[in-house]
Parts: C-alpha cells; structure tokens; sequence
C-alpha cells in the first residue's frame, strides 16, 4: 500500500490496515516458527514497513495543527 493512500485514510481505517497487518504478521511468524517455509519470504519486511508507515502517518497527522497547515520538520 503506498504512502500517498494511506495519508487519505481517517484514523479509525489506519487503525483497522494496522491491525489487519499485525495479524496477518502474526500468522506468518507463527508459520516460521514452527519450521514452515512462508510462500513468500519478502512478505514478513513488507509487513513490518507497512506497520512503520502507518504509525508514521498516525504521528504525522496528531502533530498538524488544527488549521490544517502541515508542520515542516
């Protein structure tokens, strides 16, 4: 999912994304763990930068101000 998508996105469908990604993150550790080979291995990094970003995000948008102007860093 890219960036741009998820800044579009209100809090609450941030928050169902993040946890839909830490399950399926979840179930993928759980399936190494017991020695199964996941389908694709590139999928655990791919989950975790997804979470990353959505945090990111949910950070970004707590510090704008209320007049909707974006906070240069």
């Amino acid at each position: 999912m890219r960036a741009k998508e998820l800044r579009e996105m209100g809090g609450r469908e941030l928050d169902e994304k993040m946890l839909e990604l830490k399950k399926e993150l979840l179930k993928m550790r759980g399936q190494i763990a017991v020695g199964t080979v996941p389908k694709n291995p590139g999928q655990v990094k791919n989950l975790k930068r997804g979470i990353a970003q959505i945090m990111f995000i949910k950070q970004e948008k707590e510090a704008q101000p209320k007049g909707g102007q974006r906070v240069k860093a």
